[in-house]
């Protein structure tokens, strides 16, 4: 019986060890791939907010809500030893982890501000000063933990 309790054991604390390693590459296309997905739908707002495209609510308000999402999936692609020559990531975020989880904080607070904002808008002028938060918590972090 102990034997089995002994295995039990074992393979649970290997199956959890396994399901939680996440090697720096991994981190680094998971992040990429996030980050990505985040330009994919501020371009299209942005493009909105400088008149180069009509207004459109539920446009704008669907590309709000999935940045409310992403911004909240940023932060774990982040891990240590994932700061490499191939990252626009500056190794400095894990001398300065919590500055950078602080404004990574503040851009998914900013963001889901914005998805509520944009819910209820019906001009452009509802969004703009929420968006121009959001971009602004949005460049804080590139300003100093991206390389470029």
């Amino acid at each position: 019986m102990k034997k089995i309790f002994s295995i039990a054991v074992i393979s649970t604390l290997f199956f959890s060890v396994a399901v939680n390693a996440v090697d720096s590459e991994d981190a680094i296309e998971y992040r990429q791939a996030v980050m990505e997905t985040i330009v994919w739908n501020v371009k299209p707002m942005g493009a909105m907010m400088k008149g180069k495209v009509p207004f459109d609510t539920q446009a704008f308000a669907k590309r709000a809500k999935n940045l409310a999402f992403l911004s909240g999936l940023s932060l774990e692609g982040f891990i240590a030893g994932s700061y490499d020559e191939e990252t626009d990531a500056k190794a400095n975020i894990e001398t300065n982890w919590e500055d950078f989880k602080a404004k990574m904080a503040d851009f998914e607070k900013e963001a889901a501000k914005l998805a509520e904002v944009a819910k209820n808008a019906t001009k452009l002028k509802d969004v703009g000063t929420q968006f121009k938060n959001t971009v602004k918590t949005c460049k804080a972090c590139h300003k100093k933990y991206k390389k470029r």
